[in-house]
């Protein structure tokens, strides 16, 4: 059994005999610079022998959604869905194929508007929110099907990212001149340090079509963060990568927590991955949620454990 098979899709979940969920592999990042989050325990910590526990506190609801419903025509995508979201967190979204989970992702974004339900973002109610508006309000997002500029090199692709931060008129960057000229200086000098942050240096000018799938997948995470979010949504971030790319995949979301404090809401079906970085796990089924917790909590709920194994309902 190696962490590459996931235990949605490969059925290899496992129970033990206490009758807890057992995830297939414990993958786990190993430390980066100075600043991986250590709420828990983590195999990775056997590559730093200098490693020292730390506890980053959870901070107040960022994101709270209440009893959520999401329709298309007869076909029901979610169904009464209620959880929060805390600040400087990583929140799981688990669950089978066809879940719910990407759903409730576009929910959170403004791509989809929920039928039933509230979403209160920041202590104010979001309603008919535009994805637009989401961005500039702090929500960037990757996808589950990378979604680049596949003839523009990284940078330019990473400079996308910075689009609502931008204050000058087209007309007058057309031009490159006066104040436009100095804001792009600020914008490229912004995303510099995010392809420094995440070690992309050597490819900066490289067409992203030319790129290796992992390689695609770090420049989508990095044209996220150019925009400067409060709450980073990952819709499976390390789907299709090796045991390798997986480790430097999470070293990087755990760095981005820890240091920047932004919260991550983060889909994966790589449950050693979730259950090494997640502060806590909600897991749908069917559109519907069958359990909310820490990870623990949620690797011994009976519901959780019959989901994996594929049992009927």
């Amino acid at each position: 059994m190696t962490v590459t098979q996931t235990a949605w899709q490969g059925g290899m979940a496992r129970v033990d005999a206490a009758g807890a969920m057992v995830s297939p592999g414990n993958l786990a990042p190993p430390g980066h610079a100075e600043g991986v989050r250590e709420d828990i325990p983590r195999t990775g910590d056997a590559h730093r022998p200098d490693a020292t526990a730390r506890t980053q506190t959870r901070g107040d609801v960022i994101l709270d959604l209440q009893n959520i419903s999401l329709a298309f025509g007869g076909v029901k995508a979610l169904t009464d869905i209620s959880f929060d979201v805390c600040e400087h967190e990583i929140r799981a979204i688990i669950g089978p194929n066809g879940a719910g989970k990407s759903s409730m992702l576009n929910v959170i974004n403004g791509v989809y508007h929920p039928q039933h339900g509230r979403i209160v973002f920041r202590g104010q109610e979001r309603r008919q929110m535009h994805p637009t508006e989401a961005a500039r309000q702090g929500i960037a997002r990757t996808f589950q099907n990378i979604a680049l500029f596949k003839g523009m090199s990284v940078l330019d692709n990473i400079m996308t990212g910075r689009n609502t931060q931008f204050r000058t008129g087209l007309f007058a960057h057309a031009l490159w001149w006066g104040p436009a000229r100095a804001e792009e200086v600020r914008h490229r000098r912004k995303v510099e340090e995010v392809i420094d942050f995440l070690e992309i240096q050597a490819i900066r000018k490289t067409p992203v079509g030319r790129l290796p799938y992992g390689l695609q997948k770090r420049v989508e995470l990095a044209r996220a963060l150019a925009a400067e979010p409060s709450m980073l949504l990952l819709d499976e971030p390390m789907a299709g990568m090796n045991v390798e790319e997986k480790q430097d995949m999470c070293r990087f979301i755990l760095d981005v927590n820890h240091q920047f404090g932004t919260t991550i809401v983060l889909i994966e079906h790589d449950m050693g991955v979730v259950m090494d970085i997640s502060d806590r796990v909600v897991v749908l089924d069917y559109g519907r949620k069958i359990g909310d917790g820490t990870p623990d909590e949620v690797k011994s709920n009976p519901d959780v454990i019959r989901a994996y194994l594929g049992a009927s309902h």
